[in-house]
């Protein structure tokens, strides 16, 4: 058996991999952050017409005279914004398909309404973001040095030398309710009404979701659940440190498979890679599938050991967004498959 690798965060190991792959009272009994920060750290300030601020999760705050009206955003982050009405101007980040479409990171965005900086990793506009006069840049980021997603190392002094204020919400190794609210927050302070029914229902859809979670994990505690994601050469699995969605599954008690090299692997190891060959060293009743573009599809892998694969004989494969978006609207789905699928699995591992 050729020797797992085990791969620092990286381009290649975030978007591949699917290694990322994060309340109130309400929600504590659900599962508790790791660090939870406090729920309302950061919150945003704004009026009508006065100045605005919001502390991001680096410890700087964006300050403007009045509140952000041209933002530019990640596509996830220009996403979840949407939900709760803000409308962003620019966008980038996976945001359209070969064939036109919205990606499955554009959430219920109209693509077509948007400034496209870049479509692909490396990819950033200069000259068309400077054109939409950007009052403020929000990027998610996937360590704790700050870096936001999807903004060009290579290019990102220029970025900023453009002048718009730039917020950063973590997704790094916390549960996926915390960076929840903070988005949440930072809608608020760009002037949405967070408190109208529709939200309200989202989140108490998500609530239900995970007390629905957590009760079919405790109903059956041997069902295994393995991460996976596919590329053409590769297989990856992930463990559950450091990604937002897999480590509040696993506060919910979800049985994830643990890649001993990746947990190994204290602030850096998102996942391990195997050969096809290897693809059966874990055994699992359920596989959750890197559902990004990214990735290879479940349908199109025509490897015969990933169809030797009880799970998948079994039929007991589910898609997984590891770059959740950050809205209860769009979260909730994803307890509420992760529980289905546990409810009625098979024992098959």
């Amino acid at each position: 058996m050729s020797k797992p690798r085990i791969s620092r965060l990286s381009r290649r190991g975030v978007l591949a991999a699917g290694g990322v792959i994060g309340l109130g009272a309400a929600l504590a009994a659900c599962g508790d952050d790791k660090k939870d920060g406090g729920a309302d750290s950061g919150k945003g300030t704004a009026g009508a017409s006065g100045p605005w601020s919001f502390k991001d999760d680096r410890g700087q705050t964006a300050k403007a005279g009045e509140v952000p009206s041209n933002i530019v955003a990640f596509v996830g982050v220009g996403a979840a914004l949407h939900d709760y009405g803000v409308q962003v101007k620019g966008v980038f980040g996976p945001t359209t398909t070969k064939d036109g479409k919205a990606d499955v990171q554009a959430g219920d965005m109209d693509v077509a309404k948007v400034t496209v900086l870049g479509n692909e990793w490396g990819q950033f506009n200069i000259e068309k973001y400077a054109a939409l006069a950007p009052d403020l840049l929000v990027s998610t980021m996937f360590d704790n040095a700050g870096t936001l997603w999807y903004v060009p190392e290579e290019s990102k002094k220029k970025i900023l030398a453009v002048g718009a204020p730039t917020v950063g919400v973590s997704v790094y190794d916390r549960q996926l309710t915390q960076p929840l609210e903070r988005m949440r927050a930072l809608a608020k302070s760009l002037g949405a009404d967070v408190d109208t029914d529709k939200v309200k229902q989202a989140k108490k859809r998500f609530e239900d979701a995970a007390a629905r979670l957590r009760a079919a994990a405790k109903a059956k505690p041997g069902i295994k659940v393995l991460v996976g994601s596919a590329s053409q050469d590769l297989f990856y699995i992930s463990g559950s440190n450091l990604s937002i969605d897999l480590e509040y599954f696993k506060a919910l008690g979800v049985h994830i498979v643990e890649p001993p090299e990746q947990a190994k692997a204290k602030g850096g190891g998102w996942y391990e890679s195997l050969s096809w060959e290897n693809v059966d060293k874990y055994a699992a009743d359920i596989i959750m599938m890197d559902n990004r573009t990214s990735a290879i599809q479940p349908a199109a892998i025509t490897q015969a050991t990933w169809k030797k694969l009880p799970a998948v004989k079994a039929g007991q494969v589910i898609a997984r967004n590891p770059e959740p978006i950050l809205s209860y609207d769009k979260c909730a789905p994803l307890l509420e498959d992760l529980a289905k699928a546990i409810e009625t699995a098979k024992k098959v591992s």
